[in-house]
C-alpha cells in the first residue's frame, strides 16, 4: 500500500528542526566554481531538452554598476540548479544564494550558497545582513527566493515574506541604488519527449533614496505583483507556444527515433486513387 507524501509545508525545515544552527557564509574559490559550473550544468542537460530564456536585456540594459538582486518563485528541486547557471552562464557573475538546507548540503557554500535559519528572527537576521553585504561586491548577483517556502507550481497568489524589501531598503541606504529583477522559471513539455526550461526575466526595479518605499510591507506586496506578473507573462507565452524567439541557453539534438519521425513527416507521399 503506497501512502501519500506530503509535499508543501507551510512551516520552514530550520523551524521544524528547532536547532540552533551556526550561519555559514559562502566560500567560493575558481576550482569549486568551476567544478559545480560543470557540474550543476551537465544536470540540466542529461535532463531537460534545452533551456530557454527571454529578456535577460533588463538586467544588461540598466546600470550593471548597481548592486542587483533577482527574486524568484520556489516549486522544485531545480530551481536552485537553474538560478546557478543564470548566473554564471548568462550574466558572467558569481550567484549568492540564500539556502535552508544548507547545514545538510554544506558543499554548496564552494557555489556561493549560504545558510539561513528561520528559527528564530535574530537567526534570519544574519542571513539578511550578510545579503546586503556581498550585494555591495560587483562581481556577484543576489538570487532570493522571497516566499519563504517551496509553493506549487504556479501557485497564487503569491506572498512575500518581508526578507526581501528588508535587503533592498538597506542596499540602498548603504549603496544609493539597487536593482532588483524578477525571474520566472516553468518546466514543461513541448514538441519534445523530454522536458525543457523556460525562464522570463521581467521588468527591472531601479530603487534609489528618492524612491525607495519605507514601509516593508508595501514594499514587499509591489515586489509580489512584479513576480506576478512575470510569471503571468511566462504563462501566456508557454500557453499559446510563444517561445520561438527565446535565446537558447543549450538544446539536445534530436534522438535517433525523433529524426526518424522528422525524416518521414518530411515525405510527400502520392495521393491514394480513389481518396
Amino acid at each position: 500500500m503506497v501512502t501519500e507524501e506530503h509535499l508543501y509545508s507551510d512551516i520552514p525545515p530550520t523551524k521544524l528542526r528547532n536547532k540552533a544552527e551556526k550561519f555559514k557564509p559562502a566560500k567560493t574559490s575558481k576550482f569549486w566554481l568551476w567544478v559545480a559550473s560543470m557540474f550543476f550544468f551537465n544536470m540540466l542537460q542529461n535532463r531537460f531538452y534545452a533551456f530557454r530564456y527571454k529578456d535577460a536585456e533588463n538586467y544588461f540594459d540598466g546600470d550593471t554598476n548597481v548592486p542587483t538582486i533577482f527574486f524568484a518563485p520556489h516549486s522544485n528541486w531545480w530551481d536552485g540548479i537553474v538560478l546557478y547557471n543564470i548566473s554564471h552562464r548568462i550574466f558572467h557573475k558569481e550567484i549568492r544564494l540564500m539556502i535552508e538546507e544548507l547545514n545538510r548540503f554544506p558543499l554548496l557554500r564552494r557555489g556561493g550558497g549560504f545558510s539561513v535559519n528561520k528559527k528564530s528572527p535574530q537567526s534570519a537576521m544574519k542571513a539578511l545582513q550578510y545579503s546586503v553585504e556581498v550585494i555591495g561586491d560587483l562581481r556577484n548577483l543576489l538570487f532570493i527566493f522571497p516566499q519563504g517556502i517551496i509553493r506549487p507550481p504556479r501557485f497564487r497568489p503569491i506572498e512575500f515574506q518581508t526578507g526581501l524589501a528588508y535587503i533592498a531598503q538597506n542596499a540602498v541606504k548603504k549603496y544609493g541604488k539597487v536593482n532588483l529583477v524578477p525571474v520566472a522559471i516553468d518546466y514543461c513539455f513541448f514538441r519534445d519527449n523530454r522536458p525543457e526550461v523556460v525562464v522570463k526575466f521581467g521588468q527591472r526595479i531601479e530603487f534609489n533614496k528618492d524612491n525607495i518605499i519605507p514601509d516593508r510591507k508595501q514594499l514587499s506586496h509591489s515586489l509580489e505583483k512584479a513576480l506576478t506578473q512575470a510569471c503571468d507573462d511566462l504563462s501566456a507565452d508557454i500557453s499559446q507556444g510563444n517561445v520561438g524567439n527565446y535565446n537558447i541557453l543549450f538544446k539536445q539534438h534530436l534522438k535517433w527515433y525523433r529524426r526518424i519521425e522528422q525524416r518521414l513527416k518530411s515525405i510527400d507521399l502520392p495521393p491514394v486513387a480513389g481518396v
